[in-house]
């Protein structure tokens, strides 16, 4: 398991100059918006506008903090999204507006390549202890706020807000998630 201690996240220019990101991890490690394979990451979004365009990218978006966000897509859909919202899937190289609701927010961006990676992003609440098993390879268990323990096998961290474990799982082996926090776990496939 490794930490990734919030200090330590990488920040850097969005795709579309529009504003800043910060990197969590990234798959292979270094690697740039070209050439990743996933990529775990949060933005600041202060005003109106669209979204970068990556070509055979498969994302998932999820509110941090703010009033909300609503999604148009190039085929007429909608979507809004606030910090109660479910993590929305959908495909990175479509086109996609944004409108802010009222004022910032800040969101949490799983984004993986198409034909090779896929991901699942899930929300919860703790407020004791849950235990549950790791599929993903890699499985990432973000602390969104609050304090929050992970543990799997002989493996133990503790997590402060935007604090990020990153667990390599071997077969059979649950994660204890415990603490009081909202987090948020982040599963990768490969195909």
């Amino acid at each position: 398991m490794s930490l990734l201690r919030a200090e330590d996240h990488r920040r850097m220019p969005w795709k579309n100059g529009g504003g800043e990101t910060t990197e969590i991890a990234v798959f292979p490690q270094g690697a740039g918006f070209a050439d990743f394979g996933w990529r775990v990451s949060m933005a600041k979004v202060a005003g109106d506008g669209p979204f970068s365009h990556f070509p055979g990218i498969d994302r998932t978006l999820a509110i941090l903090d703010g009033n909300g966000l609503e999604l148009t897509f190039g085929d007429g859909n909608r979507a809004f999204l606030d910090a109660d919202a479910d993590p929305l899937s959908f495909p990175a190289d479509i086109t996609v507006d944004a409108r802010l609701s009222d004022g910032p927010i800040t969101d949490l961006n799983v984004m993986t390549r198409r034909g090779t990676v896929t991901h699942k992003v899930s929300r919860i609440e703790i407020d004791g202890a849950i235990e549950r098993q790791t599929a993903g390879m890699p499985t990432l268990a973000l602390c969104h706020s609050g304090k929050l323990d992970v543990e799997t096998g002989d493996a133990r961290v503790s997590l402060s807000a935007l604090d990020c474990a990153q667990i390599e799982p071997l077969p059979e082996t649950p994660m204890r998630l415990s603490g009081k926090a909202h987090c948020f776990v982040i599963e990768i496939f490969y195909d």
